[in-house]
């Protein structure tokens, strides 16, 4: 296992598949939010590299819940787009990370970016995404 890196704590489950992708950690850092976790075996795909598909998850969990949290009180949204870019991959035992950036958050729309870190000794950007998320009125 991985030693969970200064300043994560464990995210509290939040859905069903949260908990089959969990666990996951965040770090805050004023405004800014990381989200990560270690792969596991189940993360990975038959070539032993985690999934594409996880990566996207963790990159869409990440944006939507900086998107989410934006707002006082938090309010539920909706992914819009999403477009993922991969450039590197992660094993199990690797810990990655989705940093952050909520460049627009609106009223009703949000456009977030994030890059995904394979963290090391010498960490390496595996990933980029960006997407827009709807941002539901209160009665929706």
């Amino acid at each position: 296992m991985t030693a969970i890196p200064a300043g994560f704590r464990k995210l509290e489950s939040m859905s069903p598949f949260h908990e089959l992708v969990g666990p996951l950690y965040e770090r805050r850092e004023g405004a800014n939010l990381t989200l990560g976790f270690e792969v596991a075996e189940k993360h990975q795909n038959r070539r032993g590299i985690v999934h594409g598909g996880m990566i996207c998850t963790l990159a869409d969990f990440a944006m939507g819940y900086a998107a989410s949290s934006a707002t006082d009180p938090p309010r539920k949204l909706v992914t819009t787009t999403l477009s993922m870019d991969f450039a590197g991959n992660a094993t199990p035992g690797d810990w990655i990370e989705a940093r952050v950036d909520l460049y627009r958050p609106g009223k009703r729309v949000a456009f977030v970016d994030c890059f995904i870190w394979r963290m090391g000794e010498r960490p390496e950007r595996i990933g980029r995404a960006s997407a827009t998320f709807l941002i539901l009125r209160a009665d929706e």
